[in-house]
């Protein structure tokens, strides 16, 4: 009887003892963050597509778009600071509250809802990218951890899958505005704010679902305890991490593609819609290609992800990311006039298209280098990325109405090249170091 009973009493020991040993995989977490991320960005990427021709009066759309990107770039110099304070996934869910709050304040739309709404969207954002980066690259190294995988093979699977979802925001947003205003062709009030009730169901979804990835295991509760204690502690450790990276010579030859890649996008936003699509298909057609612009997006997004095995593979797939967006800004620059008929409709398609692709692959390429080359950093690094892309975008906002089409292809052109010769010589550098023989 003895035997027996001690048999029983140890049977619960061996089962939990198989929980424990039974890996935990993180895939789940990458499937809440991806849909979230979706849910809210269908919603907020709509609406900013909007707000240049929904709120015309004093410029107030272009002007809260220019106020939001500059409070991005300040707040993301303390971004990582934040994230480490409150954890990434705290920071992921109060950040959402910034996108709820900015489509809500286009329900009533003045200086004195729209400056406040933007300026605070600029922390949001700022936080919730950092704690996004942060988030997705422990997940992955953990995984390849736990699992016995590549580090470089399961971060860009991940970030494939977050950027891909991501990436087709713009796709079912511009669908749903579409439904939305099909009947409507004048802007009513009444029917832009039905779309903007809409959008802020969607957010507060996105939201809830935020709430149910699991918490970090390693650094983000131990630190959030100290940083109670230890505040002044982190703003040492914040500014030295900021001169850190800055100092290191892999983080200075990413910033010029950091810039380009906030170059691009604005690109897209503030010039290709309005220069080349809405002469060629009218300001209807400019909600179709973006649903193809947001397309492409999706898929490269997801292909370059699965193909990412190091930093070799992320050269080669940014490159020809980088030569579809230069055949772009050369077909322009050289030999592009409105023409009717088919090819009319077809050439800024497959400009949308090439556009895509190339926003696909830097979007994903991004996450993957800094989550590679600075895991022991991505707070700070994932908050340079942000600092430098929305710099880009409050440049292109603020001084695009007062350049040409011209001259802003030559500087876009420039800046690639310019960002394809910094990881040419990164890669170079890495390798050497990585193949060197050791004293």
């Amino acid at each position: 009887m003895e035997s027996v009973d001690s048999r029983d009493e140890e049977a619960p020991l061996v089962a939990d003892s198989l929980q424990v040993l039974t890996p935990k995989n993180y895939t789940r977490d990458v499937h809440i963050l991806s849909c979230s991320f979706l849910l809210i960005f269908l919603a907020y990427g709509a609406a900013q597509n909007l707000e240049t021709t929904v709120n015309t009066e004093g410029n107030l759309g272009t002007i809260s778009l220019g106020i939001l990107y500059t409070s991005f770039t300040c707040f993301s110099l303390v971004a990582s600071l934040v994230v480490r304070v409150l954890g990434s996934k705290n920071a992921l869910i109060l950040g959402t509250t910034g996108y709820w709050l900015f489509v809500a304040a286009n329900l009533f739309p003045s200086w004195y809802t729209m400056v406040p709404a933007s300026l605070y969207l600029g922390f949001a954002a700022s936080i919730i990218w950092v704690g996004e980066g942060t988030y997705l690259t422990s997940a992955a190294l953990s995984h390849a951890s736990n699992h016995k995988l590549h580090e470089g093979t399961v971060i860009g699977s991940f970030n494939g899958e977050f950027w891909g979802m991501f990436a087709s925001h713009q796709f079912v947003g511009n669908l749903i505005t579409l439904a939305v205003l099909k009947d409507d062709k004048g802007g009513s009030t009444s029917s832009t704010t039905l779309l903007f009730i809409v959008f802020l169901g969607v957010i507060t979804l996105g939201t809830i679902l935020m709430c149910f990835l699991c918490r970090e295991e390693d650094k983000g509760e131990k630190e959030t305890a100290d940083a109670s204690v230890n505040f002044y502690s982190y703003l040492v450790s914040l500014s030295k991490s900021i001169t850190t990276l800055l100092a290191d010579v892999r983080m200075l030859l990413i910033i010029p593609l950091f810039a380009y890649s906030g170059l691009q996008q604005a690109f897209v936003w503030a010039e290709f819609t309005k220069e080349i699509v809405t002469p060629a298909l009218g300001v209807s057609g400019v909600g179709g290609a973006m649903a193809v612009y947001g397309a492409f997006d999706a898929i490269c997004s997801l292909a370059a992800g699965r193909l990412t095995t190091g930093l070799p593979s992320i050269t080669f797939i940014v490159s020809g990311g980088a030569i579809a967006q230069v055949v772009v800004f050369l077909w322009i620059l050289i030999n592009y006039s409105v023409t009717s008929g088919v090819l009319g409709t077809l050439y800024p398609l497959i400009m949308a298209a090439l556009l895509g692709i190339g926003d696909g692959v830097l979007n994903t390429q991004l996450s993957a280098l800094l989550g590679i080359l600075f895991k022991h950093d991505t707070e700070g690094a994932f908050a340079q990325l942000k600092v430098w892309q929305c710099a880009s975008i409050a440049v292109v906002f603020f001084i695009g109405p007062y350049i040409s089409l011209q001259a802003m292809l030559i500087v876009m052109v420039v800046g690639i090249c310019v960002a394809l010769v910094g990881i040419l010589f990164l890669t170079i550098q890495v390798e050497k170091a990585f193949y060197s023989p050791r004293s």
